[in-house]
């Protein structure tokens, strides 16, 4: 049988703390628009730290959704004045409300969440052999 190793030894590792604070990014095709342009329109997303998620639900009671995108989203810029120009919104939030259908919005937010943690299975239930 092989020995257990100490639990807060392997969490106390060196390495641990600097892949802790890396958030995880993914890119995401958003086949509407891709379609509509004739190229790949593609979002590079990022997970939040645990008190921007919880900052952003205690605040926000309508648009959830675009509020956790607008954070998560690196590339393309969601705030950038070219897209408020283009789209006609007064904010951030109504460029993008402006620019991607609802299911969309919620799509890309749900990508955020997921790679936040939420909306998918983070953890495994052991069983004793």
């Amino acid at each position: 049988m092989e020995e257990k190793k100490d639990l807060v030894s392997l969490l106390l590792r060196p390495e641990l703390p600097n892949v802790l604070k890396e958030l995880p990014t993914a890119r995401y095709r958003v086949k509407r628009l891709s379609e509509l342009i004739g190229e790949d329109v593609v979002f590079t997303l990022r997970g939040l730290p645990y008190g921007k998620v919880q900052k952003l639900r205690e605040s926000l009671s309508d648009d959830v959704s675009v509020h956790i995108l607008l954070q998560g989203c690196v590339e393309p810029d969601l705030k950038d004045p070219a897209l408020k120009e283009r789209y006609g919104g007064a904010t951030p939030a109504e460029t993008v409300k402006a620019m991607l259908l609802p299911g969309e919005i919620e799509d890309l937010s749900r990508a955020v969440e997921k790679l936040c943690g939420y909306r998918r299975t983070t953890i495994d239930e052991v069983k004793n052999a």
